[in-house]
């Protein structure tokens, strides 16, 4: 029997812009090993068909403690190959070595006195994985992150990759348990928002303002994206279509 877990997804991306309702835009298909030490490696293919169409592929791995590890981010924008780049995350800071075809070959590191507790590499299943650092049995539902990296500051990830800082803070709350029904079947969910909840922000790429963005997640130790919504400019809807879990043991 194997010594690991491994997990299988399907998410399926869909308009929820007036007179696109329901047209798919897009879907990504992910794989999770999960090895018997607690490290988590995810395998995403993402695709986006909304022009300039956008296909990544990611490998990210993360600890025991949900610590990012290193990752690899190889991007495509309008059919054209615009870079790929790894990255190895330590205790006192990132490395980058990657190739993009805006800088050519470059190498980056950024120093930082604690590691950040998310790194955004922009898989819908990876947002869902900057869930796990979340303490649901707070006070307060409001959780504030002041500073943490990214692959790209785009929207749809579609710069880079790089290692770039997102400055302009991230507020996450906690909503509470819910059981839901997606394409996959029936889950007992946590759901969260990326967000003022509830607030009528349009939002904008091009200042880096994000739409409030909800997200429901297997209520285990996998969270496994379930379903999603963003609303604002970007009107659209993610969806868990398939899933398949194989168990490990010794």
């Amino acid at each position: 029997m194997r010594p690991h877990k491994t997990i299988r997804g399907h998410i399926h991306y869909t308009s929820r812009k007036p007179g696109r309702e329901g047209v798919e835009r897009g879907r990504e298909h992910f794989a999770i090993t999960v090895h018997a030490d607690g490290r988590r490696t995810l395998r995403a293919h993402c695709e986006i068909d909304d022009d300039p169409n956008v296909l990544r592929d990611v490998t990210l791995t993360k600890n025991a403690q949900w610590d990012t590890t290193d990752a690899f981010v190889r991007l495509s924008v309008g059919d054209v190959d615009t870079g790929s780049s790894w990255f190895w995350f330590g205790d006192q800071g990132a490395d980058c070595e990657g190739w993009t075809a805006a800088r050519g070959r470059f190498s980056e590191h950024e120093a930082y006195d604690q590691r950040p507790l998310i790194f955004g590499t922009h898989p819908i299943q990876g947002d869902a994985w900057h869930l796990a650092v979340i303490d649901r049995h707070q006070a307060s539902p409001i959780h504030l992150f002041d500073r943490f990296l990214m692959t790209s500051l785009d929207h749809r990830g579609a710069t880079g990759p790089s290692l770039i800082w997102h400055d302009a803070g991230m507020r996450i709350e906690y909503v509470g348990e819910e059981t839901i029904t997606v394409g996959a079947g029936t889950f007992d969910a946590w759901h969260f928002c990326y967000g003022h909840r509830g607030s009528t922000a349009a939002g904008s790429n091009d200042t880096n303002e994000h739409p409030p963005y909800e997200v429901w997640v297997s209520a285990d130790d996998e969270f496994i994206l379930l379903k999603a919504q963003v609303s604002g400019y970007m009107m659209t809807q993610y969806e868990l279509a398939s899933l398949e879990v194989n168990a490990g043991g010794v």
